[in-house]
């Protein structure tokens, strides 16, 4: 018997892109899992869960889904039926309900300021969704430096409205994969009361909150994250074939 190694498919979220997850990747052993970025489109749940499901069928062995922010939504969407889907990790991820959006979900306690600091731009079916610039490092990572957070709000992309208050259709993934939380305790986009009632509701095996972090804790406490990411994986003798 082989053992198989298991893949780490990581998801961004909105107003961000996939080298948001580079510290994390850093800190990935290539020893114990391949890893993935999925350059999640940012388009619609429904549609951007379809493409990300497509990549999971195409792979073998375990799957361990990384989510962060409106990535957790995307991850949540995944059917359970689309491979072998092992662990589920919340990044400041929406871990949704049926029938809830990443709008919803993000007001399950008051605090989220989000809304005050976005604008949006028309396109043909709706409008994008952008953080200003000049209040990105205040709302979206205030506990990096301002240099850093200067350069992510002119590299940030955009989100759909709709995306932002689309309910999830059918059963959520962590209904059926076990999951793990990380998030920062200074959450202004989704406040760590909603990250509380959300992985109590998954059932969550482990539930970390970094004092002071802001949503971008996968960027500005990478090493924490890994060891998270690092934790959900299988047990190597599990996953032998």
């Amino acid at each position: 018997m082989t053992e198989m190694t298991p893949t780490i498919v990581l998801v961004h979220g909105a107003f961000a892109d996939s080298a948001s997850w580079d510290g994390v990747v850093g800190r990935l052993p290539a020893d114990r899992a391949r890893v993935i970025a999925f350059a999640n489109p940012l388009r619609s749940v429904a549609t951007d869960a379809a493409l990300l499901t497509d990549l999971v069928r195409s792979i073998d062995g375990p799957v361990v889904l990384v989510g962060h922010s409106y990535g957790g939504a995307v991850m949540t969407a995944v059917p359970a039926d689309a491979g072998d889907v092992v662990a589920l990790v919340y990044v400041a991820g929406f871990a949704l309900m049926s029938g809830e959006s990443a709008g919803d979900a993000s007001a399950l306690v008051p605090g989220s300021t989000l809304g005050d600091t976005l604008t949006s731009v028309p396109i043909a079916d709706g409008n994008d969704m952008y953080i200003v610039q000049e209040r990105y490092h205040q709302q979206f990572c205030a506990d990096l430096p301002a240099e850093q957070a200067a350069l992510m709000a002119v590299s940030q992309r955009p989100v759909t409205e709709a995306a932002l208050f689309e309910p999830l259709g059918g059963a959520p993934l962590w209904r059926s994969v076990p999951s793990w939380f990380i998030f920062g305790e200074l959450d202004r986009n989704i406040p760590a009361g909603a990250h509380h009632i959300m992985a109590e509701r998954a059932g969550a095996r482990r539930t970390v909150e970094i004092p002071g972090a802001s949503h971008v804790v996968g960027v500005s406490h990478p090493a924490e994250v890994a060891d998270t990411v690092l934790a959900a994986l299988p047990d190597p003798a599990t996953v032998a074939s």
